[in-house]
């Protein structure tokens, strides 16, 4: 990056969901093959975080998440040489419940479908994560991180753009 670029990390939410034990996860094909993650993605243009964990995890899992929580703010930077990228992300983590899967709705493009691992399931396949946030995610869990969902603000200008002269 040159002294004149500005560095413009990606910001994404991922639902950490917990039921019996066990967590929610998608599997997803990537550039570097079928990989483990959290329901994530990014946030789109005119969205607060909550909404768009919500839709993320509708579309990545057919279930509606209801966030209850707010398990807090990860960053990791990627080399994808598939890709030739390097890439920094911001991932803003919530907990919360789903109900169950919606019959009929398609998983996203990528997704190969859903499925429940326990904590220790999840990290001896380590090597299969998307990246090393969806093991961290859940172990914060875990140990009981919550903290209010307060603790996020969407100002309404992300519907509304404010204009400054």
């Amino acid at each position: 990056m040159s002294a004149t670029e500005r560095f413009r990390p990606s910001v994404t939410v991922a639902a950490v969901v917990a039921r019996e034990g066990r967590y929610l996860l998608v599997e997803e094909e990537t550039a570097e093959g079928l990989m483990l993650n959290n329901p994530a993605g990014h946030v789109e243009l005119g969205e607060g975080p909550i909404e768009a964990v919500v839709r993320e995890a509708l579309e990545e899992t057919a279930r509606h998440f209801v966030p209850e929580a707010f398990l807090g703010v990860y960053l990791a930077r990627f080399l994808r040489p598939a890709r030739s990228e390097d890439v920094t992300y911001v991932r803003l983590a919530f907990t919360g419940s789903v109900g169950e899967q919606i019959a009929g709705r398609a998983l996203d493009d990528g997704i190969r479908r859903t499925l429940w691992l326990t904590e220790s399931e999840l990290a001896a396949c380590a090597d299969r994560h998307r990246s090393p946030l969806v093991l961290q995610c859940v172990r914060d869990h875990a140990a009981g991180r919550r903290l209010p969902l307060q603790a996020v603000f969407a100002h309404g200008s992300l519907q509304a753009p404010l204009t400054k002269g």
